[in-house]
């Protein structure tokens, strides 16, 4: 699906959640939730292609592919923590957004640590 269509997905969505929202809130939401369903699935293609692409460049140099597992899952938590945020601010709930986001953002760090460190082991290395 290309920007356009997607756009216009979105579009239409919003209008409609907009003229819904005073009058039917339970199937604002749901539309909203379907809405972030459909763009997702629409880029399961090209996320595939990049993750292949970026695997493949990765796997030509000696400790790049650990490091790109690491990213990649790092990117896939924060997308995900934001969505899942963004759900819960549409439906009204703020405080659930905020603890999402700092559970996605611990398990980022843990996820880095290991990175982080073998950063700080190499460049101690140098200095020796």
């Amino acid at each position: 699906m290309d920007i356009a269509k997607v756009l216009a997905v979105c579009v239409v969505a919003t209008v409609l959640i907009v003229l819904l929202r005073s009058q039917r809130p339970e199937i604002a939401i749901w539309l909203s939730i379907v809405t972030g369903v459909i763009v997702f699935a629409s880029m399961l293609g090209p996320i595939n292609y990049l993750v292949r692409t970026l695997t493949d460049l990765a796997s030509r140099t000696r400790s790049g592919s650990v490091y790109f597992t690491t990213v990649l899952k790092v990117i896939g938590v924060a997308y995900l923590a934001g969505f899942g945020a963004e759900v819960c601010r549409d439906a009204g709930e703020g405080a659930i957004a905020t603890k999402l986001e700092f559970a996605g953002k611990v398990l980022i760090l843990v996820m880095a640590l290991p990175v982080f460190v073998a950063v700080l082991e190499t460049i101690t290395r140098f200095l020796k």
